[in-house]
């Protein structure tokens, strides 16, 4: 496990603490519940020495940011942080998977990963996101990052047809200038899609766009999870004023 200085948590009001991991059995909770919710309650397909435990290459690269209900002291929500200096380590972010990023190549020293975003079914009232973001945002202010990206997926369940109309709605206020741009290893077919659905934008993706997020290009798809991942960039410099604050208030890192 990783271990840096930020790595204390601090109790929210609500009874609920957000933090780094800081045992191999804290991170062991949340890939629990990361199995609990991409492949029992989504049905994806992850490739793990362990069943009922969600764990790849990555894990160990990672700073894992947990979300506690102190009353119950389950885990109930979770992100994962991969750093630049840690994807070199590891011969690229997660997102090389699925995206071509060499236009983003000159930002990657300064940029940081996030994925594997899950929050426990009985506890998505938007709090737990709310922690998580925050924890993310003391974490790149903690060691001087200045760029976030990762993955955001939206269900293929309807054959893709909803991700190609939320992906051309995002692409005519969201979409990233030409030098941040990124192109799908495995495209989604838009031409062949009915592009023009009112799919409702899922509430993570709607969360970083309003927060000043760039779409960096076309969807790519993902045959284990069946989804269609938008990658998304945020540079901090671009995050507003008013999110900024709510982010830092919810909490501080010890």
């Amino acid at each position: 496990m990783l271990q840096t200085e930020f790595s204390r948590s601090r109790r929210d009001p609500s009874g609920l603490s957000v933090g780094l991991a800081r045992t191999d059995g804290e991170i062991r909770e949340a890939q629990k519940l990361r199995w609990q919710i991409f492949a029992e309650e989504l049905g994806a397909r992850l490739s793990t020495p362990e069943p009922g435990v969600d764990c790849d290459m990555y894990d160990s690269f990672c700073e894992h940011l947990v979300v506690r209900d102190e009353d119950s002291g389950a885990v109930v929500g979770t992100y994962r942080i991969l750093s630049g200096e840690q994807a070199r380590r590891l011969g690229g972010f997660y997102s090389d998977e699925e995206f071509d990023l060499t236009r983003l190549q000159y930002l990657r020293d300064r940029m940081v990963e996030v994925g594997r975003s899950c929050v426990h079914p009985g506890y998505r009232n938007g709090t737990i996101i709310a922690l998580l973001w925050s924890g993310i945002a003391q974490y790149m202010t903690t060691h001087g990052y200045e760029y976030l990206i990762g993955c955001a997926s939206i269900s293929m369940a309807d054959g893709g047809h909803g991700a190609a109309s939320i992906y051309n709605r995002l692409r005519h206020n969201s979409l990233s200038p030409i030098e941040y741009r990124a192109f799908p290893r495995c495209p989604l077919p838009l031409e062949r899609l009915n592009g023009g659905l009112a799919t409702p934008v899922p509430p993570l993706i709607k969360g970083y766009t309003r927060c000043g997020a760039y779409v960096c290009g076309e969807p790519a798809w993902d045959p284990d999870f069946n989804t269609a991942d938008l990658l998304m960039l945020m540079p901090l410099s671009r995050l507003d004023s008013r999110y900024a604050r709510h982010f830092m208030k919810h909490v501080e890192f010890e």
